[in-house]
């Protein structure tokens, strides 16, 4: 007995190989259901969160809308502005206490996302994981439900969003083993699934060694499959640093930064958080540089440092570079 027809299986997949465009451009699909259309224009929105308008998306998105393209708004509000966190946190939390929609599946993923974002691992965990807690709810000796699975296909597809968005939360935590529990539940219900190979990939590069080479191929199989996108770039880049190979990581971040320029590119969902972003990359192969081939790049790394604080504020290596100013500034005065 075969399921229905998938009809948004290329924009989701699309969103999950960070073509956002791609996702905005093929969403005008005749002959939705309301339902299907509710979860088309989720993604539509998400993409364009993921490209930086988030104006766009919160004007859009008014009070009548569905609980998920609400949720989306949330996301949209947290990233648009540091003011805005407190408030949308706040308001999540709210959502999130209400009986009513607190089991919806995209606000349920939104949490995470945003959780994840907030480095809250557990509370993040709270809302893609049944219980509360880091006991995985393995599928392997649920037939029924794999079985369920197979016949009903879409209908997991937002539960799949939740275990590859779990195996990230796992891998900032270095939790691999945890990782590939959630892993092995992908791979068991479907190993081809384009999240299912990210997943592998992000797990592959965390552990290292020989794996970084099996990463790097699955990443050379979207590029052959796929048309090329900064996510699929980036992990490339990321392989190829790890195998010692900077002249092609540079070339990749350097085609990578382009097509973010091109395209305004500020990819926040959970696909492009788990790849590190160009400018962390650029940060990583200047560190490398300096480390193994002795080449004096810190005027390049200097203005990378001014642009990445300029473009993106609150990311992780910005806070972590003001931090080390402001630890070496109270040094040289307590000696002065």
């Amino acid at each position: 007995m075969a399921g229905a027809p998938d009809h948004l299986f290329n924009l989701r997949n699309n969103f999950y190989l960070g073509a956002y465009q791609a996702a905005i451009n093929t969403s005008d699909l005749p002959n939705l259901s309301p339902d299907d259309a509710v979860e088309r224009d989720s993604f539509v929105y998400r993409s364009y969160i993921a490209l930086g308008s988030y104006q766009l998306v919160i004007n859009e998105i008014d009070a009548a809308a569905a609980t998920p393209l609400q949720a989306v708004k949330l996301l949209a509000l947290y990233l648009s502005s540091p003011e805005n966190k407190e408030s949308t946190i706040l308001s999540l939390k709210e959502w999130l206490a209400d009986s009513a929609i607190a089991n919806n599946a995209i606000l349920r993923l939104i949490a995470g996302i945003i959780f994840m974002h907030e480095e809250d691992y557990n509370e993040a965990l709270k809302h893609t994981n049944a219980g509360g807690t880091m006991e995985l709810k393995v599928l392997e000796d649920n037939m029924e439900l794999l079985c369920s699975y197979l016949l009903h296909k879409k209908a997991f597809e937002l539960e799949y969003e939740k275990h590859a968005l779990n195996v990230q939360i796992f891998l900032k935590m270095h939790r691999s083993d945890y990782a590939e529990k959630q892993l092995r539940i992908m791979q068991q219900t479907d190993e081809d699934h384009t999240l299912t190979q990210l997943a592998t990939a992000w797990l592959n590069l965390a552990v290292g060694g020989s794996k970084i080479q099996e990463a790097y191929l699955i990443f050379q199989d979207f590029s052959e499959k796929y048309p090329m996108t900064g996510l699929i770039l980036n992990g490339k880049a990321v392989c190829c640093m790890h195998m010692g190979n900077f002249d092609e990581a540079e070339t990749l971040l350097l085609e990578a930064l382009n097509k973010a320029r091109c395209k305004g590119s500020r990819d926040t969902s959970q696909f492009g958080c788990m790849q590190s972003s160009h400018w962390q990359i650029f940060f990583t192969l200047s560190q490398l540089l300096l480390k193994y081939t002795k080449i004096f790049v810190l005027s390049w790394w200097l203005e990378i440092t001014s642009q990445l604080k300029l473009s993106h504020p609150d990311h992780v290596l910005v806070k972590r570079a003001s931090s080390a100013e402001d630890n070496f500034e109270r040094a040289v005065q307590s000696v002065a």
